[in-house]
């Protein structure tokens, strides 16, 4: 049996990997076909388009492939309605998902979202287009559910898989052996982003970044871990524009926790890394730059004076964010060292890290396969029609076909006069993703580590 499923960027590949394994233990030959990363196709999916086509982040940066994002989200579209899938999940992606989505509903093929739009921080009135759109709503944070309830739509939180994935001590000793880094030494973290056109933003700044950090702290190393083949060649490119290949940089392919886990502070593009980052208790610094005309209309439809998920969950300024015109070389590297030389601090943000961390850890597989059993079991059991027992004695006064319709109808009545009868009508925030460009839209503040 078919499923439909779209992702559309390397944290949306993370979760739609370990929904098809979670799946799968129940429901082995299910098929998943639509468009999927490489982590999907590892468990699986068949992808139709390139992933990497559809991260995009930004009104500005949108409209520059605003033809090509609505040509594959048509093509897409036919070919789902020509393949009829059982079901279609839409993994975070509101702005390409959602209209698809609510295609095929009007098909009536069921439709689920995974991971609420980030409706509490900006553009809260999507959820009209969201209630036509799906039939069933996954979040991956506790307080969402009930902003779809009060509106009538169906949504349960299943947690997230990468809190479960990360055991709750710390695995800086582990993750600093695989990589071959003494004990000692300082390591920072660099993650730009996973999508091409946040490179396009951060990659030289967060080369630069680095470069005034050395001047404080001359022997430290950086890793940069990156997502993709296009990624790590924007950010060698960058690297070479601006003579920065002395830097004691390491890039790695892939590995972001691996790299957070090993360092003792990172730099992070606002998204799902920040959350990462806060599970396996790094301190970090959050930074994000965008065109000024998607950053001026992000900021006026924010309703938070934050951007970061660590932020977010907390509900109070727990890391520093750099956004748009403050976040400067010079800028990032002071609030960079100041978790280095604050160890005080940093020691009591690990702990609240690991209040957030234990809050997101609810078995997200098997809280998958509970949210969606009721969907797929219709779909996958056909109706069980108990075996005719041949009577023992002599054959009845009648062969062949009346004989057949005789035994049926018999059991037709045995099984009628058993079947228990349905009843008459059935008995429905306190602070993902924020989604794809939630993270332009919040007002720009610098804190000190210190008040953390």
């Amino acid at each position: 049996m078919k499923i439909g499923i779209v992702a559309g960027e390397a944290s949306g590949d993370i979760l739609g990997a370990q929904l098809i394994k979670a799946l799968k233990v129940e429901y082995p030959d299910l098929e998943f076909i639509g468009i999927a990363g490489p982590r999907m196709q590892s468990e699986g999916a068949t992808s139709w388009y390139s992933m990497e086509k559809l991260a995009v982040r930004g009104y500005v940066e949108v409209l520059k492939r605003y033809r090509e994002l609505v040509g594959i989200r048509n093509g897409l579209r036919e070919r789902l309605l020509k393949a009829r899938p059982a079901m279609f999940i839409g993994i975070d992606a509101p702005d390409f998902n959602l209209g698809l989505e609510r295609a095929l509903k009007m098909a009536g093929i069921p439709t689920v979202h995974y991971v609420s739009p980030s409706i509490w921080a900006w553009r809260g009135e999507r959820i009209k287009k969201i209630k036509g759109s799906i039939d069933q709503m996954l979040t991956i944070f506790p307080f969402e559910p009930a902003i779809y309830e009060r509106e009538g739509i169906a949504a349960t939180y299943v947690g997230h898989p990468t809190a479960d994935a990360i055991p709750p001590a710390s695995q800086r000793e582990s993750a600093r052996t695989q990589l071959r880094i003494p004990a000692d030494e300082k390591i920072i973290a660099l993650l730009p982003g996973s999508r091409q056109t946040e490179l396009d933003y951060h990659a030289e700044l967060f080369i630069e970044t680095a470069r005034a950090f050395l001047e404080r702290f001359p022997t430290a190393r950086f890793l940069v871990p990156l997502a993709t083949r296009e990624t790590r060649e924007q950010f060698d490119n960058a690297r070479y524009r601006v003579n920065a290949q002395d830097l004691p940089i390491q890039i790695l392919f892939g590995h972001a926790n691996l790299a957070l886990a090993a360092a003792d502070v990172a730099l992070v593009a606002s998204g799902t890394a920040t959350l990462e980052a806060a599970m396996l208790g790094c301190p970090h610094v959050i930074a994000y730059r965008m065109s000024p005309t998607t950053y001026r209309i992000m900021k006026k439809k924010a309703y938070l004076p934050y951007v970061g998920l660590p932020n977010i969950l907390a509900g109070e300024w727990l890391v520093p964010e750099l956004l748009q015109d403050d976040a400067t070389p010079e800028n990032l590297a002071q609030a960079l060292g100041n978790w280095l030389v604050h160890r005080d601090a940093a020691t009591r943000l690990r702990e609240r890290f690991g209040k957030i961390h234990a809050s997101l850890a609810v078995d997200n597989s098997a809280r998958i396969r509970d949210a969606l059993r009721p969907l797929l079991r219709p779909l996958l059991v056909p109706p069980q029609i108990p075996p005719l027992t041949p009577q023992a004695g002599p054959p009845p006064p009648y062969g062949g076909h009346e004989a057949r319709d005789a035994s049926i109808a018999h059991a037709e009545i045995a099984i009628s006069a058993s079947s228990p009868s349905l009843p008459s009508s059935p008995a429905s925030a306190q602070s993902s993703s924020p989604d794809g460009i939630s993270a332009a839209s919040q007002t720009v503040r610098t804190t000190s580590p210190q008040n953390a």
